[in-house]
């Protein structure tokens, strides 16, 4: 017992509770969506896809498409006659949990679907493990070392068969989805398919999207938000996955004490500067536009209507463990396309009780897209101005370029140069009409 100034009362040791009260209370808090609260409220037209691609991608998990053990009620919607290919880990060689390319002819879309991790398969759990603080660099910025080479190792297969669909559905948007293990491999291939677009038939980025559920820490923040116009994660309330910065090997090697290594990580992340994350340019974050799906009170003690938010956040991006009895349960995809359905149904009800007009609906669509874009404008100039590594501005064409490290921010006065300038600056003709390197390039 403490004794300051002759005083029997325990004072070193009641504000040393009183610390750790405040903070167990202010980690609770993040249960209700205090992460989320200054984001935005999304749309019912636009997270309209998350519920039927949660269905598709379940339906990965079966072996016969046609004769389905698990289906949710109404089925998975989809049908058995537009399943392009479906392979399975003995077909991937254990590079890749199974997956699916599907052909949605009602919403126009080309999916390929990629199912989470199966914890019956060694072979999962060593792509998750694959990976080191800083191992693997890609387009300026860090990833997840597993998850890229079995991204790669889906490009390398499956391009060519991307490929003809894109050139036959020439109106269709390619879609890459996937879930927790499957949603950091189809981030990383959306990446590795916006890079390589001629590979795909030349198609345009704003034809490629991304939706990435309960997606695992797979890439740097520059990488988060420059490709926030193509990649979206989507996250329900109390998820773990998508929050937890803990080296994914010792994570896994102590599911028998997660909940040492779930307050062990809320201490430790309580104790860091959030300048020190920022400009730490090999931590990893969720990827792209984020969508918070808040279902329940603080504590978890009811239910509430279902609230949907989302923003291109760059500081507050699921940066903090919660203390929730829900975190592993808000990471099944079962669970998760029921919330999901549930307040999809909630928005729609919504736009009902306010009877907006088809014609406002259709307007309030082409905006959205709008605020979107200059929502990623923001989120890159913020991201500038907090002096995030690698974060600069996308070109004209709407394409992110490789640049060198000593590349001005955006807002800097100094002009960047196009591909012709560029290559101006670089190369010259010689007496045979061919281009060589100058020897004063520098």
């Amino acid at each position: 017992m403490s004794l300051v100034c002759g005083c029997p009362c325990p004072i070193l040791e009641c504000v040393y509770c009183l610390g750790c009260a405040r903070w167990a209370w202010k980690k609770c808090l993040y249960t209700a969506g205090h992460e989320s609260e200054n984001w935005g409220f999304a749309t019912a037209s636009e997270f309209e896809p998350v519920p039927r691609i949660c269905r598709y991608i379940l339906a990965v998990y079966e072996f016969d498409i046609r004769n389905p053990l698990w289906a949710p009620p109404g089925g998975y919607g989809i049908d058995p006659d537009m399943v392009v290919l479906k392979k399975d880990y003995d077909e991937n060689q254990g590079k890749v949990s199974p997956y699916m390319i599907y052909i949605d002819k009602d919403n126009k879309e080309i999916f390929l679907l990629i199912s989470g991790l199966n914890l019956a398969k060694e072979s999962d759990y060593l792509l998750l493990l694959d990976d080191k603080l800083g191992q693997t660099k890609f387009d300026g910025g860090y990833v997840h070392n597993g998850l890229l080479k079995a991204a790669q190792w889906v490009f390398e297969n499956e391009c060519e068969v991307l490929k003809e669909l894109v050139e036959k559905y020439e109106d269709y948007t390619l879609t890459f989805a996937g879930h927790s293990l499957g949603a950091g491999v189809v981030t990383l291939l959306t990446m590795l398919v916006v890079k390589n677009r001629d590979r795909i038939g030349n198609i345009e980025r704003k034809r490629i999207k991304c939706f990435a559920i309960a997606p695992a820490r797979c890439v740097s923040l520059n990488l988060a938000v420059r490709y926030a116009d193509v990649i979206n994660s989507v996250v329900l309330q109390d998820d773990f996955m998508p929050r937890t910065s803990v080296a994914l090997e010792v994570l896994f090697k102590s599911l028998f004490c997660f909940p040492c290594i779930l307050c062990g990580t809320c201490i430790k992340e309580t104790c860091t500067l959030q300048e020190h994350m920022l400009q730490d340019p090999r931590r990893l974050y969720a990827p792209g536009r984020l969508y918070h799906v808040i279902v329940r009170k603080p504590f978890g003690v009811g239910r509430i209507s279902p609230v949907v938010k989302t923003a291109v956040p760059v500081d507050g991006r699921f940066e903090h463990m919660v203390l929730s009895c829900h975190v592993l349960s808000d990471h099944s995809i079962a669970l998760m396309e029921r919330e999901f359905t549930n307040a999809l149904d909630t928005l729609k009800e919504k736009d009902r009780v306010m009877d907006i007009p088809p014609q406002q609906r259709m307007e309030r669509s082409s905006s959205i897209a709008v605020e979107h874009s200059e929502e990623h404008k923001a989120a890159l100039a913020k991201a500038a101005a907090l002096e995030v590594p690698e974060a600069y501005s996308p070109s004209e064409y709407g394409t992110f370029r490789n640049v060198p490290e000593d590349t001005p921010p955006i807002g800097s006065s100094r002009r960047r140069e196009n591909w012709d300038e560029l290559a101006g600056r670089l190369f010259e003709t010689d007496e045979s009409g061919q281009m060589v390197l100058k020897t004063n390039w520098y």
